[in-house]
């Protein structure tokens, strides 16, 4: 899985520097990459690219399930096409849109470990997804010359720095209760409420603080790192809520099943086993960051734009 992930994250960066070749030779922060710098021809930089998504494919329906394979390859499509080639040049809501890219991991992990996906895949997919606009616009605050000079619609260069300041805010402020959702029915207990908690109120204290400045400031760059690390953190709660001895996992009947069933090869795994961080480490990782889009599976094009 950890491998099949990876291939197919590569294979999606490899596809996303392809098409954006011209834009990159533009900004300071991707002129150095294989295809923008001459070191690997666009055509080579391609077939690289769709490679390592086949790849991942085949690992994953092979070794793993169908479902994951499918789960996987979607990720990329949606990145490549979603996000990369229709909404990252058009819109100042491409990073928004395009962030689902980012959150498939959970969901490959979840179904790779069970089978299906149920709800609390789909609540690990949301967390991703509305974390993704305050993460990566602290970034697009900072390098918003390059996206401007690239011609790139970030939300801070169509917007300005005040709108954008407060979209994050907003952002955050929906995905702070959405992170503690899991513990009103039953996946997570309250060693992961207590997390959550205190990891969404330095977020939250971020976002305020980048409110006040009157412009960009090295709080963006904090807000920035610290979005990785909350995000990182609260995976990591969620592993050792499960892992206590206190912990309680959903049975059959609290489970609500949203896709695939009982007969993949992950299946036979014990739900007790099957933690949300667990089911998450694999693709996630494999994700590394653009955490947004570029974030996640890609992690987005952190990999990323």
């Amino acid at each position: 899985m950890l491998i099949g992930g990876y291939l197919m994250a590569g294979g999606a960066n490899a596809i996303n520097m392809w098409f954006d070749r011209d834009i990159d030779t533009r900004m300071a922060r991707t002129r150095l990459r294989p295809i923008a710098s001459g070191r690997v021809s666009p055509a080579a930089g391609l077939a690289f690219g769709i490679s390592l998504g086949a790849a991942a494919f085949a690992l994953f329906w092979l070794r793993v399930n169908p479902l994951s394979a499918w789960l996987a390859l979607a990720g990329l499509l949606f990145y490549v096409f979603i996000y990369t080639v229709w909404l990252k040049r058009r819109t100042e809501q491409n990073i928004v849109i395009g962030g689902a890219a980012g959150a498939f991991p959970p969901l490959v992990g979840w179904a790779a470990m069970t089978g299906r996906i149920d709800l609390a895949a789909v609540y690990l997919f949301a967390i991703i997804f509305y974390w993704t606009p305050p993460h990566f616009w602290a970034l697009a605050l900072i390098k918003q010359a390059d996206y401007a000079r690239a011609g790139i619609p970030m939300m801070p260069v169509v917007r300005g720095e005040a709108r954008t300041k407060y979209e994050m805010l907003v952002y955050t402020l929906m995905l702070l209760p959405l992170t503690v959702m899991p513990t009103f029915f039953g996946a997570l207990g309250p060693f992961y409420l207590v997390a959550a908690v205190l990891l969404g109120a330095r977020l939250l204290w971020y976002c305020v603080r980048l409110m006040r400045e009157r412009s960009v400031t090295p709080v963006a760059w904090q807000m920035y790192r610290y979005s990785l690390l909350y995000l990182a953190l609260l995976f990591a709660a969620m592993g050792v809520d499960r892992a206590l001895p206190w912990s309680r996992a959903a049975t059959a009947a609290e489970r609500v099943i949203i896709l695939g069933g009982n007969d993949g090869p992950g299946a036979g795994v014990s739900e007790a086993a099957v933690t949300p961080a667990g089911a998450t480490a694999a693709a996630a990782e494999a994700a590394g960051p653009e955490a947004g889009p570029e974030t996640a599976l890609p992690a987005a094009e952190h990999v990323h734009h």
